[in-house]
């Protein structure tokens, strides 16, 4: 019981020491990056120190590399913790425990078969014994070990019956949750669209197949100044809004987000006016809405998008359409935004 305790209170005393050190690693990456001691600082510096190697880590590592310091922009740029990067990082890090889950499943699922194999193995041999005991006592003697060896047959047949429905069961369990990583790895976290992985996916599976295919590439105006004013959790609700709208007048299409305030739009089976046509309804209904925060009502001002869009060519790469409906996409921005291009 001593010994117990002992053990107890070292345990605690090492937590401790843990705890401390993370504590003083935050407090030191916020005093050498100049950061105010926040909530939203102090909860993105603990993202960074309790995961170095995740993916706002490694943002944060590419940013300052050879400078100095971060700055708060680059902090609110980034998005703390509680960003779409920090999200994406937790959905990685699910992904890869669900992937060592999985192959300790698989591994004891090999082990259960192989001990059901041998546990059946020996059927053949069992009935064989006992139609020699029936031929060679032609008596009650025989019979007796032969109902013997059913019963024991029947018993064990019975246990590897509930143990492959467990198998069975946990297999199709391990499907599920493979299939959610699946699909996860190819959603946006914050909206909830398809990424660009799923993109690049979709194109090459309808362009195999030989569809007509347009593309939109479509850019929220001013978003940046838009985020500078109003702060990145109103902008974070503004893409989602914005998303929705697009996913709701492109139905049937692949609307995905490609990255920041970026959007792309895979028009399968379309002409290029009539996708310009379904895009401009988008377009419209986005510039229609009067945005306001939902705190106070305030009104957030005109909230608009430009995009260009373009018809895919026999064998042509998705970099090389995406390429020409990004430059499509500027001219919009040229003529002075809330506006489509088509070429």
């Amino acid at each position: 019981m001593a010994t117990a305790g002992r053990a107890d209170k070292a345990g605690m005393a090492e937590a401790r020491r843990a705890s401390q050190g993370l504590f003083e690693r935050i407090g030191a990456f916020l005093f050498d990056h100049y950061l105010a001691p926040t909530p939203n600082n102090y909860a993105f510096a603990y993202e960074v120190q309790v995961n170095p190697a995740g993916t706002l880590a490694q943002a944060v590592a590419g940013m300052i590399d050879g400078r100095v310091r971060l700055t708060q922009d680059d902090v609110d740029g980034l998005g703390g913790a509680g960003s779409a990067e920090a999200e994406l990082a937790r959905q990685i890090a699910a992904s890869q425990s669900l992937v060592a889950r999985t192959a300790a499943q698989v591994e004891g699922f090999e082990t259960m078969v192989r001990s059901i194999r041998d546990e059946t193995g020996h059927f053949g041999d069992d009935l064989a014994a006992g139609a020699d005991a029936i031929r060679r006592t032609r008596g009650s003697v025989g019979i007796d070990e032969v109902v013997d060896i059913a019963g024991k047959m029947v018993n064990r047949v019975r246990t590897a019956e509930r143990r492959l429905a467990a198998a069975t069961s946990e297999a199709s369990e391990l499907r599920q949750k493979l299939q959610e990583a699946r699909d996860n790895a190819r959603r946006d976290p914050l909206t909830g669209l398809p990424n660009r992985r799923a993109l690049e996916e979709s194109y090459a599976t309808a362009a195999a197949g030989g569809e007509t295919l347009c593309m939109a590439v479509c850019d929220v105006d001013t978003f940046k100044a838009f985020n500078d004013r109003f702060g990145h959790l109103i902008g974070d609700r503004v893409l989602k809004a914005i998303a929705e709208v697009l996913a709701d007048q492109c139905a049937g299409h692949l609307v995905a987000r490609y990255g920041g305030e970026e959007f792309a739009v895979l028009f399968s089976g379309l002409s290029l006016d009539q996708s310009l046509a379904l895009l401009d309804t988008a377009r419209s209904t986005v510039a229609a809405k009067r945005y306001r925060l939902r705190e106070t009502n305030a009104p957030l001002g005109e909230i608009t998008f430009s995009a260009g869009v373009t018809a895919a060519g026999p064998n042509e790469s998705l970099a090389e359409l995406f390429a020409r409906a990004d430059r499509l996409l500027y001219a919009a921005k040229a003529d002075g935004r809330n506006c489509l291009k088509a070429g």
